[in-house]
């Protein structure tokens, strides 16, 4: 399988490249201009992408199989950034992929995305246009998952104490979760046919039972 990862070369699409170079799949990662690349990744065919150029979306997008919008606004002065790129930039991504019939889309959002009181929303509310972002995969007609997580942290070490807790939309809110096993999430989410129109809620901790997402779709009917 040909996997397309948008925003590879941030924090949280460094690491769902990784992951699925790790599982056997094969990688391209869409980056824009001056992205820097991790060495982990140099081999991966890449393609720099403008989120506003729909030419530039359809050439990288051609003979890929699955998309994983892992593009997100940074802080920043311009408060127009969550605007152009969590709702504008994926709803450019999810008409590209319609146009090249390419059908499973994986998008990274975020925990109490459509949330009007929220301190996020400071910059440039940014949780309301995810949503309206997450709205333009939702009604695309396509194989769809929104995975929300919670609080990003670096951690690498010791991720075998972590366990995911999964969830439907809308039922967590301060939880943090390692970004590595955001990323292995996204790529279970591949692999996962139940997961297909469903927003999946993911947060981490030692003391959550051990699950599956397959699992937890089916016995919280996410």
């Amino acid at each position: 399988m040909n996997i397309a990862i948008s925003g590879a070369s941030g924090k949280t699409g460094s690491r769902i490249a990784e992951e699925a170079l790790r599982q056997g799949y094969t990688v391209r990662l869409l980056v824009r201009k001056n992205s820097v690349i991790p060495d982990s990744l140099k081999a991966c065919e890449t393609f720099i992408i403008s989120l506003a150029n729909k030419n530039s979306l359809d050439q990288a997008l051609k003979g890929v199989d699955t998309l994983v919008i892992a593009t997100g606004a940074r802080p920043s002065v311009d408060l127009t950034g969550p605007a152009r790129i969590d709702a504008i930039g994926v709803k450019n991504q999810v008409e590209s992929c319609k146009r090249l019939n390419l059908k499973r889309i994986i998008l990274v959002s975020s925990l109490c995305t459509g949330r009007l009181i929220h301190p996020l929303n400071l910059f440039g509310l940014i949780l309301i246009w995810k949503r309206i972002g997450e709205q333009a995969l939702e009604n695309s007609g396509l194989d769809w998952t929104v995975i929300r997580p919670g609080g990003l942290s670096e951690k690498e070490d010791n991720l075998q104490e972590e366990r995911i807790k999964y969830t439907g939309p809308d039922q967590q809110q301060d939880a943090y979760i390692p970004r590595r096993l955001v990323a292995r999430c996204c790529i279970e989410s591949i692999k996962t046919p139940a997961s297909i129109g469903k927003i999946v809620e993911i947060t981490s901790s030692p003391d959550v039972p051990q699950t599956n997402m397959k699992k937890a779709i089916e016995s919280l009917s996410i």
